[in-house]
């Protein structure tokens, strides 16, 4: 089945409250780029095209293509169907796999 869940503002610590929670597959936006990566797939989108040219090994799918007409519902479906049937991440790639449960400090 699927399930919609939401967390705190915090990166690590709302994907661990989400894999905690049951996700089996994180699906993360992002403007600024960010390598962090879940104990489960973390499929990074780019919220535009500059920032998936910046950071390829970081970021996983290229939103920014929609701010010029693009559909990408299929594309995005696709990868997602593609990472659930195995595909690694560059999250999974990169060995990059982190839990946070409490964030010392501002959390913006």
């Amino acid at each position: 089945g699927l399930s919609l869940l939401t967390g705190s503002g915090n990166d690590a610590v709302s994907v661990t409250n989400l894999t905690a929670s049951g996700a089996n597959l994180v699906l993360f936006t992002t403007g600024n780029g960010n390598p962090f990566g879940a104990v489960v797939p973390t499929i990074k989108i780019s919220s535009n095209t500059a920032l998936f040219r910046k950071k390829p090994d970081w970021i996983d799918f290229n939103a920014g293509e929609i701010i010029n007409g693009a559909d990408l519902t299929d594309e995005l479906f696709e990868y997602v169907i593609e990472v659930a049937n195995g595909k690694q991440t560059n999250n999974e790639k990169n060995g990059y796999k982190e839990i946070s449960i409490f964030k010392d400090g501002v959390v913006l």
